[in-house]
């Protein structure tokens, strides 16, 4: 029972220099249930981590036609960022999510 206890001592400590390390960054998380989501980590602790989770909006407008015209008849999309917490426990494996640059 120690030994198993010590694993899973070391796979949290292991995540958590992960989450300092990709603080700041948008990151891929995967949680222990199989689920996915993006994020940025803000805050790490001991216990549990602090991310601004990734959303896709889609706002229809107010109905003004002249939004409509400009907009093709499009939905205009944005994103914004909601603040979750996790248990370090939770989190199964990050990814960095790298964007190519443009020249």
């Amino acid at each position: 029972m120690s030994i198993k206890r010590n694993e899973n001592n070391r796979d949290l400590q292991c995540m958590h220099d992960m989450c300092k390390r990709y603080m700041n960054y948008h990151t891929l998380f995967t949680m222990k249930d199989g689920s996915t989501f993006d994020g940025i980590i803000e805050h790490v602790d001991a216990d549990y981590v602090i991310v601004l989770v990734g959303e896709d909006v889609i706002d229809h407008g107010c109905g003004d036609e002249h939004d409509e015209q400009r907009q093709f008849g499009r939905p205009r999309r944005f994103r914004r960022f909601r603040r979750r917490v996790f248990p370090l426990s939770f989190l199964e494996t990050l990814l960095l999510l790298s964007f190519p640059f443009r020249d």
